[in-house]
């Protein structure tokens, strides 16, 4: 229960309106940012004119800073570009959502200038921007501005895109920009895309890199490569929100729509507007040999297509030959909810099967335990003990923790791949770990029967001493569990 001498609503509030202003006076003396915050906090009293030029005059001062921001002040800076934020979408949205949308433009044109002057190694400045970013969707419905401007601020956005903070902007602008607006947004990137790019003299091109046998890589050439990069995504991204599949389509050239990543988004689009037959031969056109492992999205947009064609046995070979070669579980519950009554039952157990014969051991122990099938779980374990990785502590410990109950061997062997590990290599920051699950083992020793061809507790444990007496760190992290 707080006391009279805990800060809290109630308690600072009985001080008094004087007092606590003495307080602020006194606190805000060595601190900016609470000043700043105490002056916007002031300006809000006096109405949305006074939010905004109090606004204005802190972007113009970040704007015109030139020094170079780390350590402690980059805090500080992110906490200020959060304050504007804040205000602008706050306070100021709520009386005039018109302005509050071009100051939230104007703060967002800073990206360039500060980023270029931290260290924002730890994202917390990109942070910020992003969230800005996120904002301007409903502010700029709110504001309800012309179409044809808000199309040049978001075409304006894309140009200046450096650092990601306007990834999908434009389907998300895509309802306050309305038909017109996307149909002018479309319009400036075409006639950027036309506009002639000049190569400056050789003597006058910056040299940002080389390209291996390529040679030197020049300022202009990656200025080019970005233009048209963005030219093409947002393009793209128009054609998704006005609906029109065939102009995403053609935003890729023949080489391109044989990569099955890009054949899979033309296919689901494609599939959306019931052209299913063309679908199929987009996926059948792409190059599969560049196909990733396990490649889920290309897995799910072949079976879509198949639904929709009606392709219904096609399909469920599809499922269980991804299933037998990748061990998906949303692939084997497809094909096992599609089979009929009793054949699902069949088939399920020679899954189990084909997963305890699976090359990879780690990744039939992850199936096994999410189906989960405990029981093949623990012969997988007891069969293949030797070819378990014990750095693979993130699949070995909840793989422990599901077998214990029933199958206190298996998860003891499992611990000890993680303990062996630990300790052959000398994992000093893994040492508390261990010493887990050794205590883990040992909890679970009096259930264990018959250890079979595996050293019992006490054993393995004075095989643990003898082998790593000089791990002192394990050893004491041992005797602090007793």
């Amino acid at each position: 229960m707080a006391t009279s001498k805990t800060p809290t609503v109630k308690t600072l509030a009985a001080l008094g309106a004087e007092r606590l202003a003495e307080l602020l006076i006194e606190l805000s003396a060595d601190d900016p940012a609470m000043r700043r915050r105490l002056r916007l906090e002031l300006a809000g009293q006096a109405g949305g004119a006074e939010i905004a030029h109090e606004i204005k005059k802190r972007i113009a001062t970040l704007a015109k800073a030139q020094s170079y921001v780390e350590g402690p002040k980059l805090k500080a800076l992110a906490d200020d570009l959060a304050t504007q934020h804040q205000a602008i979408v706050g306070p100021l949205a709520k009386t005039d959502p018109v302005q509050a949308l071009d100051l939230l433009w104007r703060l967002l044109e800073l990206v360039d200038p500060v980023m270029q002057r931290c260290d924002d190694s730890n994202g917390r400045i990109g942070g910020v921007f992003q969230a800005a970013a996120a904002d301007l969707p409903a502010l700029a419905k709110a504001a309800a501005v012309d179409p044809e401007e808000l199309a040049r601020n978001v075409f304006g956005a894309l140009q200046r895109n450096s650092y990601d903070q306007f990834d999908g902007l434009v389907g998300e602008m895509a309802e306050a920009l309305g038909p017109s607006g996307l149909a002018r947004l479309k319009q400036y990137l075409q006639d950027w895309e036309r506009e002639p790019q000049a190569t400056p003299p050789q003597d006058q091109r910056r040299i940002v890199g080389y390209g291996g046998s390529t040679g030197p890589l020049y300022a202009d050439q990656m200025d080019a490569r970005y233009r048209t990069y963005v030219i093409e995504q947002g393009l793209r991204d128009v054609a998704d929100a006005q609906g029109d599949v065939d102009g995403y389509i053609a935003r890729f050239n023949d080489e391109a729509r044989r990569a099955p990543r890009i054949a899979a988004c033309i296919a689901e689009r494609l599939l959306s507007a019931d052209r299913a037959e063309e679908a199929w031969r987009v996926l059948e056109g792409a190059d599969q040999g560049r196909l990733l492992r396990n490649d889920r999205d290309w897995q799910q947009t072949v079976l879509a297509v198949m639904q929709a064609r009606g392709q219904i046995q096609e399909a469920q070979a599809y499922r269980w030959a991804c299933f037998t070669e990748n061990l998906t579980i949303s692939h084997l519950r497809a094909y096992l909810k599609g089979l009929p009554d009793f054949d699902d039952v069949e088939a399920e157990a020679k899954a189990m099967d084909i997963a305890l014969a699976y090359p990879n051991v780690h990744s039939a122990l992850d199936f096994l335990i999410r189906w989960p099938a405990l029981d093949r779980a623990s012969t997988l374990v007891l069969s293949r003990v030797k070819d378990l990785n014990g750095d693979f502590y993130d699949l070995l410990t909840p793989a422990g923790e599901a077998l214990e109950a029933r199958y206190p061997l298996a998860a003891t062997l499992a611990r000890r791949a993680m303990i062996d590990f630990t300790l052959e290599n000398a994992r000093a920051s893994r040492y508390r770990h261990a010493a887990r699950h050794l205590a883990e083992c040992a909890a679970a020793a009096p259930r264990i029967a018959d250890f079979g061809a595996h050293l019992n507790h006490e054993a393995y444990r004075r095989k643990l001493q003898a082998d790593h007496a000089r791990k002192t760190g394990f050893w004491e992290a041992v005797r602090a569990l007793g």
